[in-house]
């Protein structure tokens, strides 16, 4: 009986958290909103925020989003909505504590075993911590990732000058191999017909993690050359250097991590091709599988 298991992801501490976080943010929000209030809910140190898996991705982040996944297995959020994380009516009314969310986990980790017999329940859990949801959706997103990754560094930069372009930049230009004060390029970004203003951009290619030193590096460089900076990487950014990014009084610099970089080639249909695929519903089964295999 998986009851009787002990394993337990470490996603499951983050169930009731998740949901007392939309409820303060008015029942919905992005991903990020949502993890970010959790953090600051619980007042997570840095260290915990900046752990990594091995894809490069960050383990808390991807933790949150299989919360979310178990949740909405659970009809305690509202999936109608892409790239929104609400709560659905009952999610609204429910408060979770450790032993209702390590139920709700037994639960679904009982179907999945049962869906997938092949699998033990170690298997399942150590499967799900170290990917994120949706695996065709992860697979694709790797697989982006490590071609961007594989990228010349002058190859990432050009990459990045088209992504521009399509996204509405215009006179996008690659400074080559100057490298002028952390500086790779700059571009025009036109708000409307009476307002534009000039942006300076970096190209960090790697799995690391941005500091808060190189994003104050990159500032000091566009300081009284330009009022917008956007700094693009394969990778993540540490706490500090979002909070850097965002100080105030300080030109504002925007962070498009590696996750966020795929949401852009996606948007643009850039280097990817759309197809239609289908995915199991596994609540729809969830009542099937169960009765047939108590």
């Amino acid at each position: 009986m998986v009851g009787n298991n002990k394993k337990q992801a470490e996603f499951v501490k983050w169930f009731g958290p998740l949901l007392d976080a939309l409820r303060q943010l008015g029942g919905s929000a992005k991903p990020r909103e949502a993890s970010d209030k959790i953090a600051e809910n619980l007042n997570l140190k840095d260290e915990r925020l900046n752990e990594v898996l091995n894809s490069g991705q960050s383990r808390y982040y991807n933790q949150v989003a299989w919360a979310r996944q178990y949740l909405a297995w659970e009809g305690l959020l509202d999936t109608s909505q892409h790239g929104i994380w609400a709560l659905s009516p009952i999610g609204e009314k429910t408060v979770l504590d450790e032993n209702k969310a390590r139920k709700i986990f037994l639960k679904w980790v009982d179907i999945h075993r049962k869906a997938k017999k092949e699998k033990s329940v170690s298997e399942i859990i150590d499967d799900q911590e170290e990917s994120e949801p949706d695996e065709m959706e992860t697979s694709f997103k790797s697989d982006l990732l490590q071609v961007l990754q594989s990228l010349t560094p002058n190859g990432f930069e050009r990459i990045c000058q088209r992504l521009l372009r399509e996204s509405g930049f215009e006179k996008v230009t690659v400074t080559g191999q100057s490298h002028d004060g952390g500086i790779d390029g700059y571009g025009t970004l036109e708000i409307n017909p009476f307002v534009s203003f000039k942006v300076l951009f970096q190209c960090k290619r790697y799995k690391g993690t941005v500091s808060r030193a190189q994003v104050g590096d990159f500032r000091n460089a566009m300081i009284g050359r330009a009022e917008k900076g956007i700094i693009m990487t394969t990778g993540t950014f540490s706490s500090d250097a979002i909070r850097e990014a965002n100080r105030e009084g300080a030109p504002q610099i925007e962070l498009v991590d590696g996750k966020k970089l795929i949401e852009m080639f996606e948007r643009a249909e850039l280097g990817v091709k759309p197809i239609t695929v289908y995915e199991v519903d596994l609540p729809f089964f969830a009542p099937y599988i169960a009765k047939s295999n108590s």
